[in-house]
């Protein structure tokens, strides 16, 4: 299974000593800086072109899987493949609604089974050749002929019965069955003259002088450090404003703020609220809070299955049973998390589509929803026969009711809410041992279903279908983790049904319906227990740039977006400069160890690939 989700990063000594370096060096004006180690091989970590004006640097600590479109599935990468390739329908910015992409146009046929596309004329891919019907057949056709290549966006094409391409500007794709949400979203369209020619396609890393389609190339991939991006003269669009964009990694959150201060970089998102509050108002500097499409929850182990039935991984058999993660979700108190972890930042979650999503998103007086109730999650367990024993733990046929948490060490996030789940457990009988360790040993272990309770969270898209369908048991990957994107190892054949049923639903107030019975569903299954939806806090140089795109318009994220709106409109502030006499950090050795000096302060950075959010 597909892990790690919230953002995990590397934390200094200490929490409270990164914030007083911000805070700092803020009011002493001092910047970041490298100290050498001797004897050992060094790489500054600013990326090569950050000497123009218009570079837009943006402080990354995501993890790349890959920036191969059919298997990428983590955050960073999967959103510069929006800039990259484009879809053959887009996410309109305003709303997020279906909008020209590659095709122009298009209409449905035979109640919803039959989508005829018309391309639109003398588009290029960014080496010139043109853009042809031909482009999206071959996408999807290598899809849905080989599982791996549909490791990312299969089910999007799970409905696909085959794809025509009678001539270079017409495209049809005909459906098994009558589907509501347009079949042209969401799925990255790759050049067929480039492609045909890889022979390891599900391998193919795909990270230096990308073809693409978007408003931004790939042009360089360097692991842990940078990642390049060259702006796109061949963007049916129209070139971007500013020539390019890189991505500068830092392993620590405060260091990427600190930065942003001292202007080593110009754009920083994921910010926690002490960490936003403190930049407001600070010289040069924009703070936004959007609407965001992700949700953050608890996935619960209950019980890993692969598409063949087979058990695996090594779950407590307890969480088999529906009560005792009802009771959970019972003792859980999402409301006190909101407001003493992210500061109100955000709302209560139900489920998981978002509540920006509002006319899918289920309902805080939905009758299943359930509110934070101790004593009937003791109920709920004492029914289920978990009797409390002697150390007020409960008991069943012999065997105690603890749990696995596993909390990342270098997110405060997370060991934030497991201070206050784990006694919020241990008052309704359940024993949860918080296990923390790093973002890599987490994903590995939640992979291959080794876990009880982990922190999860995904990026949702406007149409829900995508989420929906990585819910069903047609989904699940095998026992490594392969061949499948699952959300929590769900599956209800219930839903599946019900799945099948709102995809084919053509009257839009009969599909929200539908998907709000699913959304019940997965709800009382109780296969996750969801927190909130936290707000996109972000912030940039304004003195530098200007023109950044919020989606949707109205209140909505700049980074993260559902399509490549962010950055296509950004453009450098007149007489501004983008170069910096300060260098960020020094990466030490083989990309292990970083000394990075804020306020007068040291921070030695363990380095390593983190388990990213997953998009």
């Amino acid at each position: 299974m597909r892990s790690g989700t919230s953002p995990r990063r590397t934390r200094p000594l200490t929490a409270a000593l990164a914030t007083a370096a911000i805070i700092a060096g803020s009011a002493f004006g001092m910047g970041t800086a490298a100290i050498a180690a001797p004897q050992l091989s060094s790489a500054a970590v600013q990326a090569e072109g950050d000497s123009s004006d218009s570079i837009l640097r943006i402080a990354t600590s995501g993890h790349v899987d890959s920036f191969n479109p059919f298997t990428s599935i983590y955050l960073t990468p999967t959103q510069i493949l929006r800039n990259v390739y484009e879809n053959l329908v887009q996410n309109d910015e305003t709303d997020g609604s279906p909008t020209k992409g590659l095709a122009d146009s298009w209409t449905v046929e035979e109640d919803g089974k039959r989508w005829v596309y018309k391309m639109q004329s003398d588009l290029k891919w960014s080496d010139g050749e043109p853009i042809t019907s031909a482009d999206p057949k071959y996408t999807y056709e290598l899809m849905m002929n080989d599982p791996q290549l549909g490791t990312a966006n299969g089910n999007l094409v799970s409905n696909f019965e085959s794809v025509e391409a009678p001539d270079d500007e017409t495209l049809i794709i005909n459906l098994k069955t009558p589907q509501a949400p347009n079949p042209g979203l969401e799925i990255p369209v790759v050049p067929k003259h480039v492609w045909e020619k890889i022979d390891d396609k599900a391998d193919y890393a795909n990270d230096t002088d990308v073809v693409g389609s978007g408003p931004f190339l790939l042009s360089s991939y360097s692991a842990n450090q940078s990642i390049t991006l060259k702006s796109n003269d061949n963007f049916w669009q129209g070139r971007p404003k500013i020539d390019g964009i890189q991505y500068i990694y830092y392993t620590n959150s405060d260091a990427q703020v600190q930065a942003l201060r001292s202007g080593d970089v110009d754009f920083v998102s994921g910010l926690t609220p002490t960490q936003f509050n403190a930049l407001e108002g600070s010289d040069g500097i924009t703070t936004h809070a959007g609407e965001g499409r992700r949700y953050t929850s608890i996935s619960i182990n209950s019980g890993l299955k692969t598409p063949e039935g087979e058990s695996y991984g090594t779950g407590s058999a307890a969480l088999q049973e529906k009560a005792v993660r009802q009771a959970i979700r019972l003792g859980t108190d999402s409301e006190s998390l909101l407001k003493q972890v992210l500061d109100n930042e955000g709302t209560v979650a139900t489920s998981f589509i978002p509540s920006a999503f509002s006319q899918w998103h289920l309902s805080d007086d939905a009758s299943v929803i359930k509110q934070f109730d101790p004593e009937a999650a003791k109920t709920e367990l004492e029914n289920a026969g978990w009797k409390v024993g002697a150390d007020g733990i409960r008991e069943k046929d012999g065997k105690k009711l603890s749990l696995r948490l596993y909390v990342d060490a270098d997110d405060p996030t997370e060991q934030s809410i497991a201070e206050y789940f784990k006694p919020w457990m241990q008052n309704i009988g359940i024993s949860i041992d918080v296990q923390s360790s790093d973002s890599d040993t987490i994903s590995d272990k939640t992979m291959t279903g080794d876990y009880d309770l982990y922190f999860s969270g995904w990026s949702v898209n406007p149409d829900p279908d995508y989420q929906l369908g990585i819910n069903t048991c047609a989904n699940l990957p095998d026992a490594e983790g392969n061949n499948g994107t699952t959300q929590d190892g769900y599956c209800n054949p219930e839903f599946d049904k019900l799945y099948a049923e709102q995809r084919s639903e053509l009257d839009h107030d009969k599909r929200v319906q539908i998907v709000q019975q699913m959304l019940s569903l997965n709800y009382d299954d109780t296969a996750q227990v969801a927190l909130w939806y936290g707000k996109s806090l972000e912030a940039y140089r304004s003195d530098r740039f200007t023109g950044f795109t919020t989606q949707p318009s109205d209140g909505g994220m700049i980074a993260g977006q559902a399509g490549y709106w962010s950055y296509i409109n950004v453009e450098p502030v007149a007489g501004s400069s983008s170069t910096s006499s300060t260098t960020v950090g020094l990466w030490v050795g083989a990309g292990v160890l970083a000394v990075i000096v804020i306020g007068g302060v040291i921070f030695f950075v363990r380095r390593g690939k983190r388990a990213d959010d997953v998009e």
